[in-house]
């Protein structure tokens, strides 16, 4: 099986914008599911555990699991994270594929 790392902003100005970036990204993780597809979703993995340790902890650890993936698929508004733009930068460093769109990701599996 196949696993695909979704990437996109975390962080917000309060808890409620931490939240709406949250269910964003579960929400393109669904998509991602519904192709036949695991999804790896940082964001749920430890969205209650904002202020607890320091972020490099947390950064660090996102970028193993990105490592770990076969593919990584893009939030809509990946580009305002600065996060999200280094685990792309990560991901094209390793080749690992990257997507923006669920219809592109769709397209990649079809030819595996």
């Amino acid at each position: 099986m196949k696993v695909v790392y979704v990437a996109g902003p975390f962080r917000g100005p309060t808890a409620w914008d931490i939240e709406r970036n949250v269910r964003s990204a579960e929400e393109l993780a669904f998509e991602v599911f519904q192709l036949g597809v695991m999804p790896m979703i940082p964001h749920a993995n430890t969205r209650w555990f904002h202020g607890q340790g320091p972020d490099q902890f947390w950064l660090d650890g996102t970028l193993e699991l990105l490592r770990r993936c076969d593919a990584m698929i893009l939030t809509a508004d990946w580009k305002r994270s600065t996060g999200a733009r280094g685990e792309r930068a990560e991901a094209e460093r390793l080749s690992i594929p990257v997507f923006e769109t669920v219809d592109e990701l769709a397209i990649w599996l079809d030819r595996k």
